[in-house]
């Protein structure tokens, strides 16, 4: 299934600032993103507008950082290794802890909490010796103290909702 990863500065945008389409995209595909060979063409038809205005509006919602990814999500440690890391970071340093964080590929994505941890992402990779090695380099670049919170058991939290009415 491919996703739509929506970043945590979507929280504060305001509603006035989307264009009725960018909305409407944003509700339409959280789930159910076409897999065809053509799929921007496909959400274009279904939105009544070309793929090159799909294509524009999707450049406009990762510049303005409001999506940070469209892509697949497997069910964790089906496909490789997965695991949930958490890391201490001072808020000064947050930014550039997240865009180092960012900068690997298997990073699915990552968010802010409000806790002595304030740091989550998700890693995904081909076996558990290369998310070891991850997480021993941010270790050594940063400094700061890691979690490595592999999974226990699974649940299925369907994490969509509708953004805007």
């Amino acid at each position: 299934m491919l996703k739509l990863t929506i970043q945590k500065e979507t929280n504060q945008v305001a509603v006035s600032e989307l264009t009725d389409l960018e909305r409407r995209f944003l509700n339409a595909y959280q789930h159910e993103f076409p897999l065809s060979p053509m799929p921007y063409a496909d959400i274009a038809d279904e939105l009544g507008v070309t793929e090159t205005k799909i294509l524009e509006m999707l450049d406009s919602l990762s510049r303005r950082k409001i999506l940070s990814r469209i892509g697949p999500v497997f069910t964790p440690n089906r496909a490789g290794a997965s695991t949930l890391v958490a890391m201490a970071v001072p808020a000064e340093q947050l930014e550039e802890v997240a865009a180092l964080v960012n900068s690997y590929d298997e990073v699915n994505h990552n968010y802010e909490r409000l806790n002595d941890f304030n740091l989550w992402f998700v890693l995904t990779a081909s076996d558990r010796n290369r998310i070891e090695e991850i997480i021993q380099e941010l270790r050594d670049k940063t400094g700061f103290q890691i979690l490595n919170l592999p999974l226990e058991q699974a649940y299925h939290i369907d994490l969509g909702f509708p953004l805007w009415c």
